[in-house]
């Protein structure tokens, strides 16, 4: 038998620095970590060939000493857990701080050129240390102030294996900007700098000021048009230890992304990518968004630490929740209250092309006459008299013009609660389309149709149909389906979230499910097709406690929203004055009723600065 040995110390280092530093960005996260629970108020991120060739980070915090430092860059070795977390009575689920494991600094000196300088404040001066893969250099005074510098050289540059599996460097700065993004996000009481470095230059690629609102951070970071087009969550619930909270930034569906990266969620002030978290902002989107389209927001949920478990990855990206279900709910209903507040709302921006085109100058190629109709307003005569008959002599501005054909109703006084009407007054309609509107604060566009789909399909769910959707249709031979004993053990543990959405499965031997019942509206599903896909998304997105999978849910939803589609008015339907104004009372005050059901705008709107812009009178 093999003999068994200890590791040497160096060789360790680099088997954790695997976990911990498996890139630029995983190095950078760790120090600007570091330097908030250092009680950093600002920090200043240099970046050269994306992280690959240099990594700076530079923060006022407390700083450390000379002894200080060389326990730093020992494994195990931390100052953020205090004794009462230590030892067999500690509770070290109760940790606040965003690293304590003690491996970071000792992995990072063990595949670079780590060189730590760091002055206490109030000491006379500060010290250098400074380890190249894993050898000590220098151990000697520095000049600096107080706070710490921390920088990163060649990583990997000796581990060739390592090396030559990280991508490019515009990638690896990608990652790195990601991190820096989404801490700021987290700390917005705190200032951040980013820098890149190159032939002899910086550029500063991120300036965030310290002390900033949540609402201005988030946008200043994602998109300026989001502080226009989002509502903000703050939600609360009382747990066995404590007060579970939601806040944050949520934008509105019609304001939306075709990919998921736009979705920032924060546990306790650390950014996580966690699937439960991500289900349930799907969960939440589900019915006004398209299935590819992705909401953006920024959720920050905070919670008793006993009620979650950070330390499941070495790099605390995933947690685990002591009820993930009681989680869930409460992040879907605090995302769908606080959408209610804003779901009347649509995006408000207009395209940017569309603006454009409205300020071209209309040019004519037929000759230049004025219409009667128009001559008349000047000339005050009365053209309603008989007009001259055939062969009858005809002023020469009286030839025959193609006049444009419209529909109008006598516009009517505005009456005085039509201030308090947030679409305004129905004034015509375009294209059999389009329902002009005039609100006190603007010119309002909405489609009748999008408009009105979704209004039936709150109607709908307002009727019952869900319910009706939901029904199980028994199957007069059960289908056998078999799958992996994995994709079996996932839906057997959702089959009573399923069960309530009509879909009846039960376990049938080790590696297959029996589908005794499908929904009704499902008559003619593949039950082989249909129980790998809800496997597949169970394993996504986890297991939801209502419907199973939100993939059956969303199925369903589907089936409810081509209901409505096909209930509603279509465009190309001429609307009365009064229709118009019965639609957009009825959208005033219909629950989400700013998206249609695949998240697309029911209505725009030009405010009258924007109406002066057009005519130069701004």
């Amino acid at each position: 038998m093999p003999e068994i040995r200890r590791l040497p110390s160096a060789l360790v280092n680099r088997i954790a620095a695997g976990e911990v530093v498996e890139r630029p960005a995983a190095a950078l996260k760790e120090l600007v970590e570091n330097a908030i629970d250092a009680g950093a108020r600002r920090i200043g991120v240099v970046l050269a060939d994306g992280g690959l060739a240099r990594i700076e980070v530079v923060d006022d915090g407390c700083g450390m000493g000379p002894e200080g430092m060389a326990l730093a860059l020992e494994r195990h070795a931390t100052s953020k857990l205090p004794d009462s977390l230590i030892g067999p009575d500690g509770a070290i689920e109760l940790v606040t701080t965003l690293g304590f494991r003690g491996e970071a600094l000792p992995s990072i000196a063990s595949v670079a050129r780590l060189t730590i300088e760091s002055r206490e404040a109030g000491a006379q001066e500060g010290w250098r240390r400074m380890v190249d893969h894993g050898a000590l250099l220098a151990d000697e005074p520095a000049a600096l102030p107080p706070g710490t510098r921390v920088r990163v050289e060649e990583l990997f540059a000796k581990v060739p294996a390592r090396r030559k599996f990280l991508r490019s460097a515009r990638s690896e700065y990608v990652a790195c900007l990601d991190v820096v993004r989404r801490l700021a996000m987290a700390r917005p009481d705190v200032g951040f700098t980013l820098e890149t470095a190159g032939e002899g230059a910086k550029r500063t690629v991120l300036s965030l000021q310290a002390g900033e609102e949540l609402a201005t951070r988030v946008a200043r970071i994602i998109a300026h048009e989001l502080k226009d087009n989002s509502v903000a969550i703050e939600l609360a619930r009382e747990t066995p230890h404590g007060v579970m909270r939601l806040t944050g930034v949520a934008g509105l569906p019609t304001w939306n992304r075709g990919v998921a990266d736009h979705q920032y969620l924060f546990v306790n002030g650390r950014p996580v990518k966690d699937r439960l978290l991500v289900g349930a902002v799907r969960g939440a989107y589900a019915d006004m968004l398209a299935r590819d389209r992705h909401a953006v927001l920024a959720l920050f949920l905070d919670l008793p630490p006993q009620d979650v478990d950070v330390n499941v990855h070495p790099a605390k990206t995933e947690v685990r929740f002591r009820d993930s279900a009681g989680v869930r709910g409460f992040i879907v209903s605090g995302l769908r209250q606080a959408l209610a507040t804003g779901d009347r709302r649509s995006a408000q921006t207009p395209d940017r092309g569309a603006m454009a085109r409205w300020q071209a100058e209309p040019v004519t190629t037929a000759p230049a006459s004025a219409s009667p109709l128009l001559e008349s307003i000047f000339s005050g005569r009365d053209w309603t008299a008989p007009q001259p008959r055939l062969g009858e002599a005809r002023p020469a501005w009286t030839a025959p013009l193609a006049q444009p054909q419209g529909r109008a109703e006598e516009a009517a006084p505005v009456p005085a609660e039509a201030q308090s009407y947030p679409l305004g007054i129905a004034r015509g309609q375009v294209a059999n389309t389009y329902i002009v509107a005039e609100a006190p604060d603007g010119l309002v566009l909405v489609d009748q149709h999008a408009a009105h789909e979704r209004l039936v399909l709150e109607r709908l769910r307002a009727a019952g149909a869900a319910d009706d959707v939901r029904r199980s249709q028994a199957l007069l031979v059960p289908d056998v389906v078999e799958l992996d004993e994995v994709d079996c053990d996932r839906l057997e543990d959702a089959a009573e979230g399923l069960a309530r959405y009509g879909l009846v499965i039960e376990r049938f031997g080790p590696s297959a499910m029996l589908v005794r019942a499908l929904p009704a509206a499902l008559p003619k599903a593949d039950s082989t097709a249909l129980l790998r896909d809800l496997a597949d998304d169970i394993a996504k997105h986890g297991k939801q406690e209502d419907s199973g999978a939100l993939l059956l849910a969303e199925r369903l939803e589907l089936v409810l929203a081509t209901m409505a589609c096909h209930g509603s008015v279509r465009a190309g339907r001429t609307l009365s004055v009064a229709e118009m104004n019965a639609l957009l009372r009825e959208m005033e005050a219909t629950p989400r009723s700013g998206q249609c059901n695949h998240g697309r705008p029911t209505w725009v709107k030009l405010s009258m600065e924007d109406v002066e812009k057009l005519f130069g009178r701004h």
